[in-house]
């Protein structure tokens, strides 16, 4: 794998090597000492070009536990904030010898663009661009998933017959977009329900349902609930009538909870407007994975760096070395 740009152009079959390099990945965090030695030598940037805590400090942590060296650039106080064009940064990265580049950046494109354009040779891993889309949190989401439904007996298995449900701004949700794509290559049944307002124009093209009830979504049994973010940052114009009103009829609360069938799931990719898209009955439940889906950052994206940066030759080597001790 040379880059991680989407989950659109991600076959079954290296969706699966991640998903199961991140299961040996995940048992070695059981471990006294967690740290591989793998990528020792190896030079991780994680280029952020908007904020984010939780998927900058989770690839950080994947990197460091495999031995990586980290750099973190903050666009903020940087050249970046003076004008210099992403170009120029990346021609920087290249001199100082990264090896992986993690880009989180506001317009949908530019982890492509970095990737094809020759500025660098690193390896370069999406971690969101504008509405587009952010493969490592759709990842984490089937890791979580897979886990919930098989337990350890997890590996090898894909998503057929899952059914899931994806609640609320799907406009501007990469997280949305990520998961319809990987999810339905994993073959699990996909549905998207959403304000009228906070559809796309044209998602003729998606491998998805959709509905705006969300009432009837979850008579009909879904085994993963995922309630979206709310981004209000990003609208600029009244996509529903009140804050209130959006709660009244697409969020989570511990009626529509209770309402679920007993072995269904509650996803959230965080961070959580609590009392808005979701309650707090249902974000602090025993149904709820949203700290396994952070753990699961982890895992998963210590694979998708491990595969960028050494590969899976390598990883079978380790794995019978690790079999024959």
């Amino acid at each position: 794998m040379r880059h991680l740009l989407d989950t659109q152009h991600l076959s079954r079959e290296d969706a699966l090597t991640i998903l199961d390099i991140a299961e040996d990945m995940a048992d070695t965090q059981h471990r006294e000492v967690k740290k591989l030695p793998t990528l020792r030598g190896k030079t991780v940037v994680n280029l952020f070009f908007e904020d984010s805590t939780r998927t900058r400090i989770s690839f950080e942590a994947a990197a460091k536990r495999l031995s990586a060296d980290v750099i973190n650039f903050s666009t903020k106080g940087s050249s970046v904030s003076k004008g210099e064009s992403l170009q120029d940064t990346a021609q920087t990265l290249q001199a100082m010898g990264a090896d992986a580049v993690v880009i989180r950046h506001g317009a949908s494109g530019a982890p492509r663009t970095l990737a094809t354009s020759g500025w660098i040779t690193a390896g370069v891993v999406n971690a969101g661009d504008g509405t587009h889309e952010h493969p490592t949190q759709a990842l984490l989401d089937a890791f979580t998933i897979r886990k919930r439904r098989f337990g350890d007996d997890s590996r090898g298995r894909d998503l057929a017959g899952v059914k899931v449900t994806i609640v609320g701004d799907v406009l501007h949700s990469r997280v949305a977009r990520s998961n319809v794509w990987l999810l339905t290559a994993l073959g699990a049944e996909v549905t998207l329900v959403s304000p009228p307002t906070l559809v796309p124009q044209d998602v003729s093209a998606w491998p998805a349902t959709i509905s705006y009830d969300l009432d009837s979504a979850i008579a009909a049994g879904p085994d993963a609930l995922m309630m979206l973010r709310i981004q209000l940052e990003r609208m600029s114009a009244a996509y529903f009538p009140t804050e209130r009103e959006y709660s009244r009829r697409w969020g989570l609360d511990a009626t529509r909870l209770a309402a679920l069938p007993a072995d269904s799931i509650v996803m959230h990719p965080g961070p959580m407007n609590r009392g808005l898209e979701i309650s707090a009955d249902a974000a602090d439940s025993p149904r709820s994975t949203v700290l396994d889906q952070v753990r699961a950052g982890v895992s998963v994206r210590m694979a998708v760096l491990y595969l960028l940066l050494s590969g899976q030759a390598d990883h079978d080597d380790e794995q019978k070395k690790e079999d024959e001790r």
